[in-house]
C-alpha cells in the first residue's frame, strides 16, 4: 500500500513537472512562457465557465415539474448551440472590436486586429463567449414551462448578437463610454447579471405568469419544482464554476487569483447566511431553495468587486445580497411577476448592489491597480458611486427597453406563450415528443395549473415557485 502510495505521488510530482520540462527543452523565452502559462491559466477558467450550463440545466430541472425537464436541457443546449456561433459571428466584434464608444465595427468571426492581451485571440473569444452563455441561460430560467421553444430560439441570437454585446462594449472595451468614466464591474455583475436579468424581466412582463400561479385574486400559489436535490446540485457547480468566472477575468496567471478566489467564497458563503437568516425570520424555518439563491445572489454582487474589495467587505456584500435577494422575491410575487428560479431576485438585484458596492467599499490600493476610485467608505467621495448608478441605469434600461420591443414583436408576430392544453400536459410532449422522465413518474397538473385547488395552498416566497 505504501508503495502504491508513493508511486502516485512521483506519478503526480511527474505530471505537474511536464510543462516546465517542455519549456526547458524548447526553449521558450520568458515572454513566451508568460503567454503559455496565461493560456493555460483562461482555458482551466473558461472550461469552468462552460461547466456553469450543467449548473444551470440542474438548477431549472429542480425547479421545474417533471413534465418540463427534457424543455429545459434542450433549452441548455440550444443555448450553448447559438451563444458559441453567433457570439463568434457577430457579437464578439461588437463588445470587442474597434468602433465607436457604443459598439465595435470590425471583429466579425475573429477578424481585425483585436488585443487579447498575452493570450490568443480565439482563447478570449471562447472565455468571452462562455460568459455569452451564462447570461442566455439567466434570461430563459425566468420564463421556463410556458414559452415556445421558437421564441428561445430567435431571441438567443438577437441577445447574443447585438444586446448583450453593445453592454458588454460600453463598460469593458477600451473604447467604451461606461468603461471611460471609470466604471469598475471587474467580471460582470453589470455587464452579464444584470444585463440578463433585466432582459428576463421583459421577457417574464410579456409572456405573463404560469396557469395557477396566482389566484383570482392575485394572490401567489405554490408551485414547487419538484427536486430539491438537483437545484442544490446545480447551485454548487454554479459556484464551482465561478472560481473560473471571477478568477478566471485577470485573463493572466497572476497570484491575485488567489485574492479574487477568497473574496468570491467569502460573499457566497455570506449570501447562504444572509439568506437563511431572513427566510427563518420572515417564515419560521430554512427554505433550501433561497439559501442556493442566497449563495448565487452572493456570487453575483462580488463579481463586480472581487478583485476591488477586502475580505471583510466581501463578506458584507454577500451577507446584504443574501437579504436583498430574498426581499426581491416576495416583491415579484406580490406584483405578479412569476420567475420559476428567482433568477430576477438574484442576479438582477444582486447584481445591482453588487454594482454599487464597489462605490462603497473599493479599497485605495485596489482602485489605483485595477482602475477607478476608491470607495465612499474609504474616503473616495460619492464619484465612483455615481458612476456605478450611471452604469446600473444605462445598461440595465438598455437591455430592459431593447428586450422589452424584440418579445413585444414576437408576441405580436409568432406569438410567444405555448397553447394552454400544452403548458398543463407539459412541454416535454408537445416540443419535444416524449417526456424527459419516464411517463410513470410525470404527474400531469390540475386545471389550475399546479396541482392545487386555489384556495387550497399559499405561499408568498419566489424561491420554489
Amino acid at each position: 500500500m505504501r508503495r502504491l502510495f508513493m508511486l502516485s505521488i512521483t506519478s503526480a510530482l511527474m505530471v505537474l513537472a511536464l510543462p516546465a520540462v517542455a519549456f526547458a527543452q524548447e526553449g521558450l523565452s520568458p515572454t513566451e512562457t508568460v503567454a503559455v502559462l496565461d493560456t493555460m491559466w483562461v482555458m482551466l477558467a473558461f472550461v469552468l465557465v462552460l461547466f456553469m450550463q450543467a449548473g444551470f440545466a440542474m438548477l431549472e430541472v429542480g425547479f421545474s415539474r417533471m413534465k418540463n425537464v427534457g424543455n429545459v436541457v434542450a433549452k441548455i443546449l440550444a443555448n450553448m448551440a447559438i451563444g458559441a456561433i453567433v457570439f463568434w459571428a457577430i457579437g464578439f466584434g461588437i463588445a470587442f472590436g474597434a468602433g465607436n464608444p457604443f459598439f465595435g465595427l470590425e471583429g466579425w468571426f475573429l477578424s481585425g486586429n483585436i488585443d487579447a492581451g498575452t493570450i490568443p485571440l480565439s482563447m478570449l473569444f471562447i472565455f468571452q463567449a462562455a460568459f455569452a452563455m451564462v447570461a442566455l441561460a439567466i434570461v430563459w430560467g425566468t420564463m421556463l414551462e410556458r414559452t415556445k421553444f421558437s421564441v428561445y430560439l430567435i431571441f438567443a441570437i438577437i441577445f447574443v448578437g447585438i444586446i448583450y454585446p453593445m453592454g458588454a462594449h460600453w463598460v469593458w472595451s477600451d473604447e467604451g463610454w461606461i468603461g471611460a468614466l471609470g466604471k469598475q464591474d471587474f467580471a460582470g455583475s453589470t455587464v452579464v447579471h444584470l444585463s440578463a436579468a433585466m432582459a428576463a424581466l421583459a421577457g417574464t412582463i410579456i409572456v405573463g405568469p404560469r396557469l395557477g400561479k396566482f389566484d383570482d385574486n392575485g394572490r401567489p400559489q405554490l408551485m414547487p419544482g419538484h427536486n430539491m436535490p438537483l437545484a442544490v446540485l446545480g447551485v454548487l457547480i454554479l459556484w464551482l464554476g465561478w472560481q473560473g468566472f471571477n478568477p478566471g477575468s485577470t485573463l493572466a496567471a497572476t497570484v491575485d487569483i488567489a485574492d479574487i478566489a477568497l473574496t468570491t467564497n467569502l460573499a457566497a458563503a455570506a449570501g447562504i447566511i444572509g439568506a437563511m437568516l431572513i427566510t427563518y425570520f420572515y417564515k419560521g424555518f430554512v427554505d433550501v431553495g433561497m439559501a442556493g439563491n442566497g449563495a448565487i445572489a452572493g456570487l453575483v454582487a462580488i463579481t463586480a468587486t472581487c478583485a476591488f474589495v477586502a475580505p471583510w467587505a466581501a463578506v458584507v456584500i454577500g451577507l446584504i445580497a443574501g437579504v436583498v435577494m430574498y426581499a426581491t422575491a416576495l416583491l415579484m410575487d406580490r406584483i405578479g411577476i412569476d420567475d420559476p428560479v428567482g433568477a430576477i431576485a438574484a442576479h438582477g438585484m444582486g447584481g445591482v448592489w453588487g454594482t454599487l458596492s464597489a462605490g462603497l467599499f473599493t479599497t485605495p490600493a485596489l482602485a489605483e491597480a485595477n482602475g477607478g476610485l476608491p470607495g465612499l467608505f474609504y474616503g473616495g467621495g460619492f464619484t465612483q458611486l455615481g458612476v456605478q448608478a450611471v452604469s446600473i441605469a444605462a445598461v440595465g434600461g438598455f437591455v430592459f427597453f431593447a428586450s422589452l420591443a424584440v418579445f413585444g414583436i414576437l408576441k405580436a408576430t409568432i406569438g410567444i406563450r405555448v397553447k394552454p392544453e400544452h403548458e398543463l400536459n407539459g412541454l416535454d410532449i408537445s416540443d419535444h415528443g416524449g417526456y424527459g422522465y419516464s411517463e410513470g413518474l410525470v404527474a400531469t397538473d390540475q386545471p389550475n395549473g399546479n396541482g392545487y385547488g386555489t384556495s387550497d395552498r399559499r405561499e408568498t416566497t419566489g424561491s420554489t415557485t
